[in-house]
Protein backbone atom coordinates (compact mmCIF):
# COMPACT_ATOMS: atom_id res chain seq x y z
CA UNK A 1 0.00 0.00 0.00
CA UNK A 2 3.18 2.13 0.45
CA UNK A 3 4.36 1.36 -2.73
CA UNK A 4 3.84 4.97 -4.60
CA UNK A 5 5.60 3.82 -8.17
CA UNK A 6 1.59 3.44 -9.45
CA UNK A 7 0.51 6.42 -8.46
CA UNK A 8 3.38 8.97 -9.08
CA UNK A 9 6.43 9.51 -11.32
CA UNK A 10 4.07 8.86 -14.19
CA UNK A 11 5.92 11.79 -16.48
CA UNK A 12 4.51 10.28 -19.77
CA UNK A 13 1.25 10.87 -18.63
CA UNK A 14 1.83 14.59 -17.01
CA UNK A 15 3.33 15.13 -20.51
CA UNK A 16 0.14 13.56 -22.10
CA UNK A 17 -2.42 15.69 -19.76
CA UNK A 18 -0.65 19.25 -20.58
CA UNK A 19 -0.65 18.29 -24.22
CA UNK A 20 -3.98 17.62 -24.29
CA UNK A 21 -5.64 20.83 -21.82
CA UNK A 22 -2.88 23.07 -23.08
CA UNK A 23 -3.44 22.05 -27.11
CA UNK A 24 -7.21 22.19 -26.50
CA UNK A 25 -7.11 25.49 -25.26
CA UNK A 26 -4.82 26.85 -27.94
CA UNK A 27 -7.15 25.47 -30.33
CA UNK A 28 -9.83 28.20 -29.29
CA UNK A 29 -7.55 30.95 -27.93
CA UNK A 30 -4.71 30.77 -30.74
CA UNK A 31 -2.69 33.84 -29.55
CA UNK A 32 -1.86 36.22 -31.47
CA UNK A 33 0.08 39.15 -30.00
CA UNK A 34 2.29 39.47 -27.09
CA UNK A 35 -0.62 40.05 -24.61
CA UNK A 36 -2.46 36.46 -25.98
CA UNK A 37 1.08 35.08 -24.96
CA UNK A 38 0.92 36.19 -21.86
CA UNK A 39 -2.57 35.32 -20.91
CA UNK A 40 -2.45 31.80 -22.63
CA UNK A 41 1.46 31.25 -21.17
CA UNK A 42 0.22 32.09 -17.75
CA UNK A 43 -3.02 29.26 -17.75
CA UNK A 44 -0.10 26.82 -19.49
CA UNK A 45 2.01 26.94 -16.23
CA UNK A 46 -0.78 26.57 -14.14
CA UNK A 47 -1.65 23.63 -16.07
CA UNK A 48 1.98 22.41 -16.16
CA UNK A 49 2.21 22.74 -12.11
CA UNK A 50 -0.82 21.02 -11.66
CA UNK A 51 -0.23 17.50 -13.50
CA UNK A 52 3.79 17.74 -12.42
CA UNK A 53 1.65 17.07 -8.82
CA UNK A 54 -1.26 15.00 -9.69
CA UNK A 55 0.81 12.11 -11.43
CA UNK A 56 4.37 13.28 -11.59
CA UNK A 57 6.02 14.28 -7.76
CA UNK A 58 3.32 14.97 -5.69
CA UNK A 59 4.73 18.27 -3.70
CA UNK A 60 2.38 19.47 -1.84
CA UNK A 61 1.71 15.91 -0.30
CA UNK A 62 5.24 15.91 0.58
CA UNK A 63 5.47 19.35 2.16
CA UNK A 64 2.56 18.66 4.18
CA UNK A 65 3.04 15.23 4.90
CA UNK A 66 4.14 15.27 8.72
CA UNK A 67 0.74 16.79 9.42
CA UNK A 68 -1.45 15.12 7.36
CA UNK A 69 0.05 11.57 8.39
CA UNK A 70 -0.76 12.82 12.40
CA UNK A 71 -4.32 13.88 10.87
CA UNK A 72 -5.12 11.62 8.83
CA UNK A 73 -2.87 8.47 10.42
CA UNK A 74 -4.84 5.35 8.11
CA UNK A 75 -4.65 6.92 5.10
CA UNK A 76 -2.04 6.34 2.03
CA UNK A 77 -1.19 9.53 1.87
CA UNK A 78 1.00 8.64 -1.35
CA UNK A 79 -2.42 7.04 -2.88
CA UNK A 80 -3.47 8.61 -5.70
CA UNK A 81 -6.94 9.45 -4.02
CA UNK A 82 -5.20 11.47 -1.32
CA UNK A 83 -4.21 14.11 -3.74
CA UNK A 84 -7.80 14.96 -3.90
CA UNK A 85 -7.02 17.15 -0.33
CA UNK A 86 -10.67 18.84 0.20
CA UNK A 87 -12.28 15.13 -0.08
CA UNK A 88 -9.22 14.17 2.30
CA UNK A 89 -9.93 17.25 4.74
CA UNK A 90 -13.97 17.02 4.87
CA UNK A 91 -13.18 12.92 5.94
CA UNK A 92 -15.15 11.13 2.94
CA UNK A 93 -14.36 7.77 1.88
CA UNK A 94 -14.54 5.98 -0.96
CA UNK A 95 -13.48 7.03 -4.75
CA UNK A 96 -13.40 10.88 -4.43
CA UNK A 97 -14.42 10.79 -8.48
CA UNK A 98 -18.07 11.20 -7.45
CA UNK A 99 -17.95 13.49 -5.15
CA UNK A 100 -19.62 16.96 -5.30
CA UNK A 101 -16.51 18.96 -5.37
CA UNK A 102 -15.29 16.37 -7.96
CA UNK A 103 -18.35 16.97 -10.18
CA UNK A 104 -18.71 20.58 -9.36
CA UNK A 105 -15.08 21.11 -10.58
CA UNK A 106 -16.07 19.42 -13.81
CA UNK A 107 -18.65 22.03 -14.63
CA UNK A 108 -16.07 24.90 -13.78
CA UNK A 109 -13.99 23.31 -16.18
CA UNK A 110 -16.30 22.06 -18.89
CA UNK A 111 -17.90 25.60 -18.83
CA UNK A 112 -14.53 27.48 -19.32
CA UNK A 113 -13.68 25.32 -22.35
CA UNK A 114 -17.23 26.38 -23.84
CA UNK A 115 -16.58 30.24 -23.31
CA UNK A 116 -13.30 30.21 -24.91
CA UNK A 117 -14.64 27.71 -27.97
CA UNK A 118 -18.27 30.43 -27.93
CA UNK A 119 -15.89 33.72 -27.84
CA UNK A 120 -13.28 32.43 -30.27
CA UNK A 121 -15.62 32.14 -32.95
CA UNK A 122 -17.23 35.84 -32.37
CA UNK A 123 -13.68 37.16 -32.12
CA UNK A 124 -12.34 35.72 -34.95
CA UNK A 125 -14.98 37.33 -36.93
CA UNK A 126 -14.93 40.80 -35.03
CA UNK A 127 -11.28 40.65 -35.80
CA UNK A 128 -11.39 40.06 -39.63
CA UNK A 129 -14.30 42.57 -39.87
CA UNK A 130 -12.63 45.10 -38.69
CA UNK A 131 -15.50 45.30 -35.97
CA UNK A 132 -16.21 45.02 -31.95
CA UNK A 133 -16.77 41.69 -30.66
CA UNK A 134 -20.42 42.31 -29.00
CA UNK A 135 -22.00 38.97 -30.04
CA UNK A 136 -22.39 35.92 -28.33
CA UNK A 137 -20.80 35.78 -24.73
CA UNK A 138 -19.89 39.33 -25.49
CA UNK A 139 -23.11 40.68 -25.02
CA UNK A 140 -22.88 39.23 -21.48
CA UNK A 141 -19.19 40.61 -19.96
CA UNK A 142 -16.68 41.90 -22.68
CA UNK A 143 -13.79 39.74 -21.20
CA UNK A 144 -15.76 35.65 -21.75
CA UNK A 145 -12.06 34.62 -23.03
CA UNK A 146 -10.19 35.45 -19.78
CA UNK A 147 -13.47 34.73 -17.44
CA UNK A 148 -12.79 30.76 -19.41
CA UNK A 149 -9.27 30.58 -18.22
CA UNK A 150 -10.25 31.41 -14.77
CA UNK A 151 -12.94 29.24 -14.85
CA UNK A 152 -10.85 26.09 -16.02
CA UNK A 153 -8.09 26.82 -13.16
CA UNK A 154 -10.63 27.42 -10.38
CA UNK A 155 -12.23 23.87 -11.88
CA UNK A 156 -8.92 22.55 -11.46
CA UNK A 157 -8.33 23.97 -7.66
CA UNK A 158 -11.38 22.10 -7.20
CA UNK A 159 -10.61 18.63 -8.55
CA UNK A 160 -6.62 18.80 -6.79
CA UNK A 161 -5.67 21.63 -4.47
CA UNK A 162 -2.00 21.96 -4.69
CA UNK A 163 0.26 24.67 -2.61
CA UNK A 164 1.73 25.50 -5.96
CA UNK A 165 -1.36 26.00 -8.24
CA UNK A 166 -3.41 28.15 -4.99
CA UNK A 167 -0.58 30.35 -4.97
CA UNK A 168 -0.49 30.88 -8.25
CA UNK A 169 -3.95 31.37 -8.58
CA UNK A 170 -5.10 34.85 -7.16
CA UNK A 171 -2.11 36.44 -8.93
CA UNK A 172 -2.92 34.91 -12.27
CA UNK A 173 -6.45 36.08 -11.43
CA UNK A 174 -5.20 39.90 -10.69
CA UNK A 175 -2.72 39.68 -14.05
CA UNK A 176 -6.18 38.66 -16.61
CA UNK A 177 -7.90 41.77 -14.74
CA UNK A 178 -4.79 43.99 -15.41
CA UNK A 179 -4.89 42.15 -19.34
CA UNK A 180 -8.21 43.41 -19.30
CA UNK A 181 -7.87 47.02 -18.26
CA UNK A 182 -4.98 47.51 -20.72
CA UNK A 183 -7.16 45.79 -23.68
CA UNK A 184 -9.90 47.70 -22.81
CA UNK A 185 -7.78 51.11 -23.70
CA UNK A 186 -6.51 49.43 -27.03
CA UNK A 187 -10.20 49.23 -27.96
CA UNK A 188 -11.03 52.47 -26.88
CA UNK A 189 -8.48 54.01 -28.74
CA UNK A 190 -9.04 52.07 -32.11
CA UNK A 191 -13.41 52.05 -31.92
CA UNK A 192 -13.83 55.16 -30.03
CA UNK A 193 -17.43 56.17 -29.05
CA UNK A 194 -18.57 52.70 -30.09
CA UNK A 195 -16.48 51.20 -27.67
CA UNK A 196 -17.43 53.16 -24.63
CA UNK A 197 -21.34 52.59 -24.95
CA UNK A 198 -20.13 48.91 -25.93
CA UNK A 199 -18.37 49.29 -22.34
CA UNK A 200 -21.22 51.23 -20.74
CA UNK A 201 -23.49 48.63 -21.33
CA UNK A 202 -21.78 45.85 -20.87
CA UNK A 203 -19.90 44.70 -17.86
CA UNK A 204 -16.43 43.63 -17.19
CA UNK A 205 -17.10 40.63 -15.69
CA UNK A 206 -19.95 39.80 -13.71
CA UNK A 207 -22.97 39.08 -15.60
CA UNK A 208 -25.84 41.95 -15.39
CA UNK A 209 -29.59 40.17 -15.25
CA UNK A 210 -31.54 43.28 -17.54
CA UNK A 211 -30.50 43.20 -21.05
CA UNK A 212 -32.68 45.56 -22.88
CA UNK A 213 -30.94 48.39 -22.41
CA UNK A 214 -27.58 46.69 -22.85
CA UNK A 215 -28.97 45.30 -26.39
CA UNK A 216 -30.34 48.45 -27.65
CA UNK A 217 -26.81 50.44 -26.52
CA UNK A 218 -25.07 47.74 -28.82
CA UNK A 219 -27.34 48.79 -31.76
CA UNK A 220 -27.04 52.59 -31.24
CA UNK A 221 -22.82 51.65 -31.09
CA UNK A 222 -23.23 49.99 -34.87
CA UNK A 223 -25.54 52.32 -36.14
CA UNK A 224 -28.33 49.68 -36.54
Amino acid sequence: MNDTSNAYGLWGLVALNVFIFVGFAYSFFKPKNLRDWRSFGAYTAFIVALFAEMYGFPLTIYLLSGWLGSKFPNVNLFGHEAGHLWWLFTGQHGDPHGGILHLISLVFIGGGFWLLSKSWHVLYQAQHQHELATAGPYRVVRHPQYIGFVAIMFGFLLQWPTILTAAMFPVLVIMYVRLAISEERDSEAAFGEAWRSYAAATPRFIPQRKRGDHDASISRSQGH
